[in-house]
């Protein structure tokens, strides 16, 4: 029994952490885009930033959920060898995010926030993303290229940015995970 033990969790380190739910990336999207819709039609400043606050929680508890479900029905844990491994470099990447969220509102620099957020989210996904399919680290780098290109090209209202960061993306790269990695 030691040896079978020892011979799964070596394949679950050595695996591709498949549990990134696809389709909790498309919910994940579509409500990215009903808050950039709410958003958009809220002043700016704190009210704007809660509506954003508010659905990175939505967003992070869907996440969550999808892969909590989609593991269970893999009957793989969630915090496998891999799972620990994309944790481990998400995390970082948001707490830094979080970190510089509250220093430029304090600052009153909110028009830089949804480059930010973008820029640090797909950092986030790239980290934590080695030890995924290859999509989700692709994934990471488009959320990456969004950011840079809204920081440094601001042509777009913050809004419609974000509904196409992480609303459009989410959307795009979940149904591609959903159909090409079950659901």
């Amino acid at each position: 029994m030691d040896n079978l033990r020892y011979i799964r969790e070596t394949i679950e380190r050595a695996g591709s952490f498949t549990a990134v739910p696809g389709i909790g990336g498309m919910l994940m999207g579509s409500t990215a885009l009903a808050a950039a819709w709410i958003a958009s039609h809220q002043p700016a400043g704190f009210r704007w930033l809660s509506v954003w606050l508010i659905e990175a929680v939505v967003a992070a508890v869907i996440g969550i959920a999808g892969a909590a479900i989609k593991s269970r029905s893999a009957k793989l844990p969630v915090i496998s060898g891999p799972g620990r491994k994309c944790v481990a470099g998400f995390a970082p990447a948001m707490a830094a995010g979080i970190l510089l969220t509250v220093v430029l509102y304090q600052a009153g620099l909110t028009a830089l926030l949804p480059g930010l957020w973008m820029l640090h989210y797909g950092a986030g996904v790239v980290s934590g993303g080695g030890a995924s399919v290859r999509v989700v680290p692709l994934m990471g780098a488009c959320f990456m290229a969004c950011g840079a290109a809204v920081l440094l090209w601001p042509v777009l209202p913050a809004d419609v940015a974000l509904a196409c960061g992480f609303g459009g993306l989410h959307i795009i790269f979940g149904a591609v995970i959903a159909v090409k990695y079950g659901g």
